[in-house]
């Protein structure tokens, strides 16, 4: 007879769900729709149905694990995303991001919060949070809606909108996932910590975050470009540098008390400009895009597994919160921020809809869940487990050709 170890039928089913997920729809369609949905759905059965197999990890009783995993996804998605932008500058050309972020992320966090109140009896704290926590679109699951690799071109507004929004909402969630907190674990909302909010956790670290990624970024241009004249890392063509540059970026910034999530973006943006027609960017971006879909696809099938788990905390007043965000309160949102944006009706409906939820989401409650004792834990990482699932069979199957047509180009397979 032979004895089974535990974690090797662990690697096993989840190399396979992985491997399964890109090979599959190949094999029956000839191009790959999306992957998201079918990593979750393969991690459901694998984790299920396989004799022998481990219990997943559960988030309720191990949110550390997920912190991390998410965090280090996230921020080499963001550092990535940075890489990609070719144009920084042009008329109108950040006004819609911005009007995303300005205007429609305050709005889906206060109306996500006011609806689960309303809807499933939340607290104060807690309806706060899960709005922080579901607001930020995703950068890593967003790949068939941003703009190509660098030097590719063809930055359509649709999709600069969509990719710059990704790049930035992260950082721009986490002042209030920190108010979240706070009034959890103060109990209430008062005067002076709504005051030591604003200073601290939106002014501060907001802006220590954008210089951090800045001078990160600028640093790890003239170590990759100019320095040493003649021999510089550039021409090592490693793509690791990426890594280690992202790492840095964020570990720095951390130190210092600023947003990580908003330097790894600003980083690669920064980054980007110093020889920003050189090859390397490609090589850069590319090896930082394996390890991000990498880690993603882990999460992803780790997230499958533990939906049987936390089916029995979500109720319907629980989801339709996440259905209520995915096909009214973005869009809405998303819809009215971009009045006068200049884009077309086109256009801009599918910038409100494609809201792409994932990673970040993840990484936010585990964060919260790590650091505060929250009141109806299951329901949260239910809610959200059922908000990305949703999210990456809804937007993840429409994308290519939505945006596609929103933009005018023709859908090539990938």
């Amino acid at each position: 007879m032979f004895e089974f170890d535990s974690f090797h039928v662990l690697f096993a089913a989840a190399g396979a769900a992985i491997i399964a997920s890109y090979w599959l729809p190949r094999f029956f369609s000839g191009r790959e729709p999306a992957a998201a949905p079918v990593l979750i759905a393969l991690g459901l059965l694998a984790f299920s149905w396989v004799p022998g197999m481990p219990e997943a990890v559960d988030p309720l009783e191990n949110p550390r694990v997920w912190e991390v995993t998410a965090e280090l996804a996230v921020i080499i998605g963001l550092f990535g995303v940075g890489l990609r932008i070719d144009t920084l500058f042009g008329h109108g050309l950040w006004k819609p991001t911005l009007r995303l972020l300005l205007i429609g992320m305050p709005v889906t966090i206060i109306a996500l919060a006011l609806f689960g109140w309303w809807a499933a009896g939340m607290t104060l704290a807690g309806s706060l949070l899960l709005g922080a926590v579901l607001s930020p679109t995703d950068p890593v699951l967003a790949g068939d809606v941003q703009v190509g690799p660098p030097l590719e071109g063809g930055e359509h507004p649709v999709r600069y909108a969509l990719t710059t929004e990704a790049g930035l909402n992260d950082g721009l969630a986490f002042p209030f996932v920190h108010l979240g907190v706070l009034v959890a674990t103060a109990g209430a909302l008062t005067t002076g910590l709504a005051t030591e909010w604003v200073l601290r956790d939106l002014l501060y670290r907001v802006v220590v975050g954008g210089v951090a990624g800045a001078g990160a970024g600028w640093l790890l241009g003239q170590i990759m470009f100019d320095w040493p004249r003649g021999n510089t890392l550039s021409k090592t063509q490693s793509g690791v540098v990426a890594f280690a540059g992202v790492i840095f970026t964020y570990g720095i910034t951390e130190l210092l008390e600023g947003y990580g999530f908003i330097a790894a973006f600003v980083a690669g943006l920064a980054l980007r400009r110093e020889e920003s027609q050189d090859r390397f960017h490609e090589r850069l971006h590319s090896f930082s895009e394996a390890l991000e879909h990498t880690l993603t696809a882990v999460l992803l099938v780790a997230l499958g597994a533990a939906i049987p788990g936390l089916l029995p905390y979500l109720d319907w007043p629980h989801a339709m919160i996440g259905l209520a965000l995915i096909f009214l309160i973005r869009p809405i949102a998303g819809w009215f921020s971009l009045v006068g944006a200049g884009l077309k009706t086109r256009e801009r409906a599918t910038v409100a809809f494609f809201g792409i939820r994932g990673i970040g989401s993840i990484y936010y409650l585990a964060y919260a869940s790590h650091h505060v004792e929250l009141v109806d834990e299951g329901a949260l990482w239910a809610t959200v487990a059922f908000t990305i699932v949703v999210s990456a069979i809804v937007h993840g199957l429409s994308a290519g050709v939505a945006v596609s047509r929103a933009t005018g180009e023709e859908e090539a397979p990938r």
